[in-house]
């Protein structure tokens, strides 16, 4: 598969606020899209208030002679749905925590379903196929359990919680924009069936509905933690993009990327939780924690799944990350710990512009000789062991019980 660096088309002032950026500052061209989403999230927090009537516009506009769809279907996702294929453990573990959450699976799912709508057809119509092509719906129930954790027994807890799933989605938008993606949970990316100018749109419009979802609970710390894990989101999503194609990443630089990048919305959704539930500043620290140590752990078995999961599990190509110049942290191990021939090997074969089955699957060899796979989930298990420890504070009731076991399944889960 062809690595490309090919730009997508944006917003014409935000285009000219980017490239007077880049070209005082001497920064890399194929910075250009991400530097862009990066812009336009920011400018969000100043402007959220009449962002989301502009983007409707625009996007009204990109369709508005050829949109002639019914936007009145619903979600009917089932996140937890075993895989045929799937370890007996990780499978009965799973069917256990799905028991106990579906009734709070169903009220986000009816949240969502409630809150994905716009007057603009292409925005529901482009959401809804992001929002149910699959997804485990983690950092809704994250927030959700963290609340009633901290004593929450109100009902407003679904829409706050939707927040975090719009943004999320928003992310998966322009990542598949900047990664030039074809697949997102094995059905074609948003990308490749509207193009590029209006995914990234309709992400956009996400994120500022969701800035003025959690404006409406009145709550500025709610507002302060939401904004921040956002912000350090685009700073993760640029330096990830800064460092693609670099093998001489070392583990505390990709660390601190996929904090920014993943584990912050985590976090910040447990926290927001005990925010939401009125928690003593203790409790919102120890969910805080509880999060940050989850999604650490969380994306390192992301890692190794793009080595050791399965396609029809994972809903993408194994190799993915090689494949989009991605060095993740199994490589970064091996290529650490390898001798000169094997580095020499490894950089071969990444940096290449086309990466032939054959070479991914002796790179994977090279990987799992090195001690890569074992390493990351040691690592990994580490993190869980952590968050675990973060909660130990709150009394054992089913919430905390559920969040223990969600920790758990992270290390055995296979997609």
């Amino acid at each position: 598969m062809p690595r490309s660096g090919a730009s997508s088309p944006v917003k014409e002032h935000s285009r000219d606020l980017v490239e007077h950026i880049l070209e005082k500052e001497r920064f890399p061209q194929k910075i250009l899209t991400c530097a862009h989403i990066f812009v336009m999230k920011r400018l969000f927090y100043e402007v959220f208030h009449a962002i989301g009537s502009a983007f409707s516009t625009e996007i009204h506009q990109i369709n508005q002679n050829i949109l002639r769809m019914n936007r009145t279907g619903t979600l009917k996702v089932d996140p937890f749905v075993p895989c045929q294929s799937m370890p007996p453990k990780s499978e009965s573990m799973k069917l256990d925590i799905l028991g106990r959450i579906r009734p709070d699976l169903d009220r986000i799912e009816a949240e969502i379903n409630r809150l994905l709508t716009s007057s603009v057809p292409l925005i529901s119509i482009v959401g809804r196929h992001i929002m149910g092509s699959g997804g485990k719906r983690l950092r809704p129930l994250l927030l959700i359990l963290s609340a009633r954790l901290c004593g929450y027994e109100g009902n407003h807890d679904a829409s706050l919680a939707v927040v975090f799933e719009f943004v999320h989605a928003a992310t998966l938008l322009h990542d598949d924009v900047v990664d030039h993606a074809e697949f997102r949970r094995s059905q074609p990316a948003a990308n490749t069936i509207w193009g590029n100018p209006a995914v990234v749109l309709v992400g956009d419009f996400l994120y500022s509905k969701s800035i003025r979802m959690t404006v409406g609970y009145n709550n500025v710390r709610i507002l302060e933690v939401f904004s921040e894990a956002t912000t350090r989101m685009a700073e993760g999503e640029v330096l990830q993009l800064v460092h693609k194609d670099n093998l001489e990443i070392d583990e505390a630089e990709y660390l601190d990327v996929i904090d920014r990048k993943t584990a912050g919305l985590i976090s910040a959704a447990c926290q927001v939780g005990a925010l939401l539930g009125n928690g003593s500043r203790a409790e919102e620290m120890a969910l805080r924690d509880f999060g940050h140590h989850l999604g650490i752990a969380f994306q390192l078995i992301d890692d190794t799944l793009d080595y050791t999961g399965d396609v029809k599990e994972l809903g993408k190509p194994i190799g993915n990350d090689i494949q989009e110049g991605k060095a993740t942290l199994p490589l970064i191990f091996a290529f650490r710990h390898g001798n000169a021939g094997e580095k020499r090997r490894l950089m071969e074969i990444f940096i290449a512009e086309r990466i032939p089955h054959a070479d991914f699957v002796e790179l994977k060899d090279l990987v799992i000789r090195s001690g890569g796979i074992e390493y990351t989930r040691r690592l990994a298990t580490e993190h869980v062991d952590k968050a675990k420890a973060a909660i130990a504070l709150f009394p054992a009731i089913p919430a905390r019980e559920i969040l223990e076991d969600i920790a758990e399944y992270v290390i055995h889960r296979r997609a």
